[in-house]
């Protein structure tokens, strides 16, 4: 697999696709990378979550409001998945 490389997108394209809904992040998914490449994911996953947190939110606008917090939890979810197979794989992120 190509470094920092995932089917020919970058790790900060992946992590904005997670936020999106475009990509869900699964053990399956993560099974090929390296230390490398997860220790990269997981710093542009927290670059999209600091980066969705700061997006600016009218609090009578619902709808952005679930946007918002739908990218958060997406987000997150990604996170907790790929730190419990980073602790499979006795790697320290």
């Amino acid at each position: 697999m190509a470094q920092g490389t995932i089917r020919g997108k970058s790790l900060k394209v992946v992590a904005v696709d997670v936020a999106d809904g475009m990509i869900t992040i699964n053990p399956l998914f993560l099974k090929k990378f390296d230390k490398d490449m997860l220790k990269e994911l997981n710093e542009h996953l927290n670059k999209a979550m600091t980066a969705a947190r700061n997006e600016k939110v009218m609090p009578n606008d619902p709808v952005s409001l679930r946007k918002r917090n739908l990218k958060l939890q997406r987000l997150n979810n990604a996170m907790i998945i790929l730190k419990h197979i980073a602790r499979e794989k006795r790697i320290s992120l």
